[in-house]
């Protein structure tokens, strides 16, 4: 069964300090002037927050085994912190470095790796669409090829770290023709920041996540060349799905950074705010409010950290891909709707306070109920939650 080694718990104080250190000081005027700190990333390079699952050759850890693990718990620290900083660390290797990683031939990991590793770079997954969110089967956009070029037109939508100033490459999911029973062939394909005809629209007016960076991208007779092309031809869609299992389990590690800080800020703030001369805390009211979130805290972590293992299991060899699978949607689900009641008890057991943007509870408020839409929605964990369980489909 799985457990954390000390080897994990000396890693994760070493993020934690980071944050405090790095992050903390600063969210509430980056998150205030919607800024994106660029010079943050190459210090959690520095850290080697995008290497854990990397080989050395590329700058990685180059960890034989647990490397998946160790990246859920920086996302799970930096979330704590803040959420933006979090999934600017969990997009960063999850849909920009692993599908380069996993399905990048030699020259373009050479090509791409080095810099993305060392945080001198971000990367961007484009798979979202203005009409094919949940149904990516559903993709317009479109990539034909003549002469060594593919020509890419379209459009993708919400698409993080894909217009920052180390912004260097976006892949891109996109019609390359059909398949032999008349369904839509979809490849990934590789296009480096400042192609002509690919223009970064402007960043996205957003509820929550003010630091992260997230705009649509357009595609207007942009060509690349066919080497270009990650994967095989006619693979893309099935490598975007691989890769958004792996993200699932990322995103809770979020949601669990979340639900915890909203358990010590809410148990803290119990403890000291007087009403009729005595601390809320006393009260049942309240208590049994912070009872209950420790409790589903505790279950989102556990859930997400058996989840994580499974994850390092299957690379290991000992795992099977559906029960990663089943196990990515689990956590993903209950993590993340942990972490939305999470802030709505927080900001509750705040009052009036947690209404006011000088507390973080507010931020946490707006940043955690994109946690149970990203990635893949509820309704699509309960979906395929469902599937796991051996259910029929329509």
């Amino acid at each position: 069964m799985f457990e954390l080694t000390k080897d994990h718990e000396d890693f994760r104080n070493l993020v934690r300090d980071f944050a405090e250190g790095e992050v903390a000081p600063h969210v509430e005027a980056w998150d205030r002037d919607s800024h994106f700190p660029a010079d943050l990333v190459p210090k959690m390079g520095e850290l080697g927050l995008f290497g854990l699952n990397a080989p050395e050759e590329f700058g990685g850890a180059g960890l034989d085994e647990g490397g998946f693990t160790y990246l859920c718990l920086a996302i799970e620290e930096l979330g704590r912190v803040d959420q933006s900083i979090g999934i600017t660390l969990s997009a960063g290797v999850g849909l920009g470095i692993n599908p380069i990683l996993t399905y990048g031939n030699d020259e373009q990991k050479q090509t791409w790796l080095p810099d993305l590793i060392a945080g001198r770079a971000l990367a961007g997954f484009g798979l979202t669409e203005p009409e094919a969110g949940s149904d990516a089967g559903a993709t317009r956009t479109r990539a034909t090829l003549a002469d060594g070029q593919w020509t890419i037109n379209g459009a993708k939508a919400f698409i993080t770290n894909s217009g920052t100033d180390i912004t260097s490459v976006v892949t891109v999911t996109a019609r390359t023709g059909e398949t032999a029973d008349g369904k839509a062939e979809i490849s990934a394909i590789m296009v480096p920041a400042g192609t002509r005809g690919f223009t970064v629209e402007p960043a996205y007016r957003k509820l929550g996540w003010h630091i992260s960076d997230t705009h649509g991208l357009t595609f207007e007779g942009c060509q690349v060349p066919e080497t270009n092309l990650l994967g095989q031809r006619g693979e893309g869609f099935k490598q975007f799905l691989k890769t958004l299992d792996d993200g699932r389990i990322a995103i809770a590690s979020l949601a669990v950074g979340c639900a915890q800080r909203m358990l010590e800020e809410s148990t803290e703030y119990a403890k000291t705010r007087i009403a009729f001369g005595k601390p809320i805390g006393v009260n049942q009211g309240v208590s049994f409010q912070l009872a209950d979130l420790a409790v589903s805290v505790e279950a989102a972590r556990l859930l997400t950290y058996k989840a994580a293992w499974l994850k390092d299991e299957q690379e290991a060899g000992r795992r099977g891909v559906a029960e990663v699978k089943h196990a990515a949607s689990i956590a993903k689900l209950y993590a993340t709707e942990a972490a939305v009641t999470a802030t709505r008890t927080a900001t509750q057991i705040f009052g009036g306070n947690g209404f006011m943007e000088e507390y973080p509870v507010a931020r946490f408020f707006r940043d955690a109920k994109i946690l149970e839409v990203g990635e893949g929605t509820s309704e699509v964990q309960r979906m395929l939650i469902g599937r796991g369980l051996g259910l029929p489909t329509a």
